[in-house]
């Protein structure tokens, strides 16, 4: 996988991959920045909410168990000196109408066996669920 991240002025940037799809990044104030988009470690913990929350949708799908809202809260660790590492997350998956055995099942084989991004952490990931009626 290619992509390209250009330099447009001040710390903003714009990522585009093969999906041809633009992502715009930039600093805080105190740094350099403008805040106008979020920051590289905010579109990390994004990028693996997505990919392990598609997971999830896709297997409670097949399960034949779709949930009726869904979505992934996730807190963060860093570590207190530079490079600041994110160093401990935790998921929490949080579904509506879905049996709590699905959803847990479901967060396991992503954790376990699907979601890239998560397998190309090296922080330490825990994850709870809790599914509402």
């Amino acid at each position: 996988m290619d992509v390209k991240v250009s330099w447009h002025e001040g710390l903003r940037f714009v990522g585009k991959g093969p999906s041809g799809h633009a992502v715009l990044l930039d600093g805080a104030p105190e740094v350099g920045g403008e805040d106008s988009a979020p920051r590289p470690t905010e579109l990390l913990l994004i990028a693996l909410g997505g990919c392990t929350g598609m997971d999830v949708v896709a297997i409670l799908q097949k399960m034949r168990t779709p949930p009726r809202r869904f979505w992934v809260e996730i807190h963060a660790e860093r570590a207190p000196e530079h490079p600041k590492a994110v160093r401990k997350v935790h998921l929490k998956y949080v579904a509506e109408g879905v049996p709590e055995e699905n959803l847990r099942r479901a967060a396991e084989l992503s954790q376990e066996r699907y979601c890239s991004v998560s397998h190309s952490l090296s922080a330490e990931l825990t994850f709870e669920v809790l599914a509402l009626p």
